[in-house]
């Protein structure tokens, strides 16, 4: 048998995927919602992409209140750089949404188009990737970190403590992955 080959759908995920089964028992109520919140997500990926190119473009927002244009006036003014990749090690990474390291001060900013309250873990731990990738040590900088939802801006100071025992999270389970890593490929 000779198959079609679908190519226009290659890197593609269907909503009613194979992998993603449980909508088989969905009823119409329940479909509905995990497809809006679908479609939320999609919408989300393009207003970060936006914010991200005004960002780069230095293209300031009117002054207002609302989420995005406060989140992409803010980058701007603080020199910012959308999308910067953290790195801690290769099982130890992400992608922040806005960076800047001036004057011995870390910049964190989060754009946040959900209506669940964001929690500020995320930036502790992007925090966290930049002081070991470019090797300070809590203490030695100024960190800020602000997440922008709801047409509020929650900054956030984080405590040196608090810093330093993600660090060691870290540092201890990616001691374990790659211990398991090496068993699983011996």
């Amino acid at each position: 048998m000779r198959f079609y080959s679908h190519s226009e759908l290659a890197g593609r995920h269907a909503f009613l995927s194979a992998s993603r089964y449980h909508w088989i028992r969905y009823d119409e109520d329940h479909l509905f919602e995990n497809f809006k919140n679908h479609m939320d997500a999609a919408i989300g990926t393009r207003l970060h992409a936006f914010a991200a190119e005004a960002i780069k473009l230095r293209i300031r927002m009117p002054e207002t209140t609302a989420t995005l244009n406060a989140y992409i006036n803010d980058a701007i003014g603080f020199r910012m750089t959308p999308e910067v990749t953290l790195v801690a090690s290769e099982n130890a990474f992400g992608t922040a949404d806005a960076v800047s390291f001036h004057d011995n001060v870390l910049r964190i900013h989060d754009l946040k188009n959900g209506v669940n309250e964001a929690k500020i873990d995320q930036l502790l731990v992007y925090a966290c990737f930049f002081l070991i990738e470019y090797r300070f040590k809590p203490n030695e900088i100024d960190i800020v970190l602000r997440i922008y939802q709801n047409d509020q801006i929650i900054e956030y100071i984080p405590e040196l403590d608090e810093l330093a025992h993600i660090i060691d999270k870290i540092h201890t389970f990616d001691d374990l992955i790659n211990k398991w890593k090496a068993q699983a490929s011996s």
